[in-house]
């Protein structure tokens, strides 16, 4: 497809999500989501992590259990619709992108961005990458989790209104290469898309699994 600005892109994403939130709000996480999230709770604990950055909170679904399981939590969104909604439920969240977090450098002992950074072109991955690595602390895990690809970049027609969402459709191969560049990937999974509930963007148009890696950080010298 013809390049669209980054700016464009997080634009439009905004428009989406406001319209969409009420609906997300509401809507149930996959088993599969609930359990890498509950593996990644654990990890933390274990490694005795006590604050967790969100890139897309969305309306909150997901940070009203980290929360639950004893984290101090903080999320942003490009959608303030949504960002009134993780707020309204309880949670330190605000409006930012993820090219330019308003956070200090190593902040949060680790992060999580679930179904975002498929958002990111490829001209723009490693800045945002760049961007969760410094806010989070030396060694820190990044759980990040995207939907499958053979490495094209299109508008979802799965979408009927406009603004359509943009998508950057990453493979297995192109995942890892990315993320390898940023710190050590230390886990990797995928998943089947599944139906209803568990089918993701495409409305069946496209061939897809999910992808979860955790990304470590580079310990400090």
């Amino acid at each position: 497809m013809r390049g669209i600005p980054d700016a464009d892109h997080e634009a439009d994403l905004a428009v989406f999500y406001d319209r969409q939130a009420p609906v997300r709000n509401t809507r149930a996480l996959t088993p599969h989501r609930v359990e890498s999230r509950e593996w990644f709770i654990r990890l933390l604990k274990s490694e005795h992590r006590h604050s967790l950055f969100e890139l897309g909170c969305g309306t909150g679904v997901e940070g009203v259990e980290f929360v639950r399981a004893g984290l101090h939590y903080t999320g942003v969104d490009l959608s303030s619709e949504s960002v009134h909604l993780a707020r309204s439920a309880g949670l330190e969240a605000s409006v930012a992108s993820g090219r330019n977090l308003p956070f200090p450098g190593a902040a949060f002992s680790a992060a999580w961005t679930m179904s975002t950074l498929l958002h990111v072109p490829n001209s723009g991955i490693h800045d945002v990458v760049r961007e969760l690595v410094r806010v989070t602390a030396p060694g820190a895990p990044i759980a990040v989790g995207l939907w499958s690809g053979e490495d094209c970049e299109v508008l979802n027609p799965e979408d009927l209104e406009e603004p359509r969402r943009f998508f950057s459709r990453r493979s297995d191969e192109t995942v890892r290469r990315i993320f390898g560049e940023h710190g050590s990937v230390e886990h990797f999974r995928t998943w089947p898309e599944g139906v209803g509930v568990e089918s993701g963007p495409g409305a069946g148009n496209w061939s897809q699994h999910y992808q979860f890696l955790v990304l470590r950080t580079p310990a400090s010298n």
